[in-house]
Formats: C-alpha cells, sequence, structure tokens
C-alpha cells in the first residue's frame, strides 16, 4: 500500500471537508441533480471514449494507483549480482536451480531464455517487447482518469448552465431562483472536486507508478544480458548502478561494504 497516496487523499478531502464545516451548513453542498450530472455524464463521456471492456476494468485502476508498492530496484539489482556471481562460478545453466529464489518474475522469464541458449538478440526483443506491452496498458489505464479529469469539470460547467437557464425561465417565481441557482453552482464544485482532488491526483500516481515500473524492467532487462554475455559481477553491478541516482548508489555501495 502506498501511504503517501492514502494520506494526500485523506489531507485533499479533509481540506474540503473542512472549508464545508466552517463555512456553513453541509447539508446545503448536497444536490442529487447536480451529482447526477457530473458523475452520470463523465462517466457516460469516458463510456464513449473506451470500450466496455477497459471501464469495467476501471475500479483495479483506481486500486492500484492507491494500493501500489514501490518497486525494489536495490533488491532487483543485488538478486541480478548474484545470480551473475552464480553464473560465474558455476555456469550460467547452474541458474536453472536457482529460479525459485527469484522473486521477480521478469527475472525468471529472462534467465530461463539464457538458460535455455535462446540468441541474445531475440531475448532483448522478447523482453522490450513485453515492456511496451506493459506500457501500453499502463497509459490506457492513465487514460481513464485523465478522461475524467478533463469531463468532469465540461459536465460542471453544462450543470451551470442548465442551472442558469432554469433559474431564467423561472424568474417569475422567486421560490424557484433559489434551487436552481444551486445547481448551477454546485454542479462547477463537484466537477472541479472530482478532477482535481480525486482523478487528477490519481492518474499523476499512475504515471510515477509506470515510471518506476518500466526503470525496474529496464534493470531487469541490462542485467540478464550481461548475465547471458558472462559479464564480471562486479561490470554487472556498475552497470545497473548507472540506472540509480548518485544519492542511491552510495548508499547502495555502503549497503553493500557493510
Amino acid at each position: 500500500m502506498d501511504i503517501g497516496t492514502i494520506i494526500g487523499l485523506v489531507l485533499a478531502f479533509a481540506s474540503v471537508g473542512l472549508a464545508i464545516v466552517l463555512g456553513g451548513d453541509p447539508l446545503a453542498l448536497i444536490n442529487i441533480p447536480s451529482l447526477v450530472v457530473v458523475i452520470g455524464g463523465a462517466t457516460g463521456a469516458v463510456l464513449c471514449a473506451f470500450p466496455l471492456s477497459k471501464m469495467t476494468k476501471a475500479h483495479t485502476v483506481i486500486l492500484k494507483a492507491v494500493f501500489n508498492d514501490p518497486p525494489d530496484i536495490e533488491g532487483v539489482i543485488k538478486d541480478l549480482v548474484k545470480f551473475a556471481e552464480i553464473a560465474r562460478r558455476e555456469g550460467i545453466l547452474s541458474l536453472e536451480n536457482h529460479i525459485g529464489d527469484m522473486k521477480e518474475e521478469f527475472v525468471v522469464r529472462g534467465i530461463k531464455m539464457a538458460v535455455d541458449g535462446t540468441d541474445p538478440e531475440l531475448i532483448r526483443v522478447i523482453m522490450e517487447t513485453e515492456l511496451e506491452g506493459l506500457m501500453d496498458r499502463h497509459i490506457q489505464g492513465k487514460m481513464i482518469l485523465d478522461l475524467f479529469a478533463k469531463y468532469a469539470p465540461a459536465f460542471g460547467m453544462i450543470g451551470t448552465l442548465l442551472g442558469l437557464i432554469f433559474m431564467l425561465g423561472s424568474m417569475e417565481d422567486p421560490s424557484a431562483i433559489g434551487p436552481s441557482m444551486a445547481v448551477a453552482l454546485i454542479t462547477t464544485l463537484y466537477g472541479a472536486v472530482v478532477a482535481n482532488v480525486f482523478a487528477g491526483p490519481l492518474a499523476d500516481k499512475l504515471y510515477q507508478n509506470d515510471q518506476s515500473e518500466v526503470l525496474m524492467k529496464t534493470v531487469i532487462i541490462a542485467g540478464v544480458m550481461a548475465i547471458q554475455s558472462g559479464d564480471n559481477p562486479r561490470v554487472v553491478e556498475s552497470k545497473l548502478l548507472t540506472y540509480l541516482p548518485p544519492s542511491a548508489r552510495g548508499a547502495f555501495e555502503d549497503a553493500e561494504a557493510a
């Protein structure tokens, strides 16, 4: 679970909620027609943009944004260096006996192909193609939230226009002006909240998760190729550490020395 995401969402919603409580009557901001316009309208628009099969899995996209653990890139590098030492000492075929020690499925697939004697260029192509497929799936998931962030304010504006039309159409009835004005203003609020407190931040979180996972798999590809070519374990470690920022490299080397 990503605690930072949970804290951020709670803080954002709590800030809006506290402002509502301190500013007046919270019940005054509950308006069913406004919710129907914003939530129903935005959902319908996103359904038009995406196949139904993808929309039925939208909840998994949201869960990945909230309950996704950051990849342990340093741990992956340590494992790859260890496997490089085994391959250097006992031969690459010996890695087949250590498949059960490999935590990442991507590492397992790469090492299996190397053990089977698959052409190095083919190994790279297969692993990079899988990585591209992963990136495409992540982009699709992020786009769902991006579209919610795009369409929710738009339907908020539609609700505002409807409320103004209703208000202008009932000027002779003063009792109808208030409810119509409420719809006009509250729909804009709902659209802004959906976009800026929920959909937008989660879409950005998905992007950050994608970048971290792509980096980890890029490291794995480089590690598997280095092991397959029989590189010295120290060379393997040096190659893989170049993917980390300087501060992380120093911490990694200090931990290894200790």
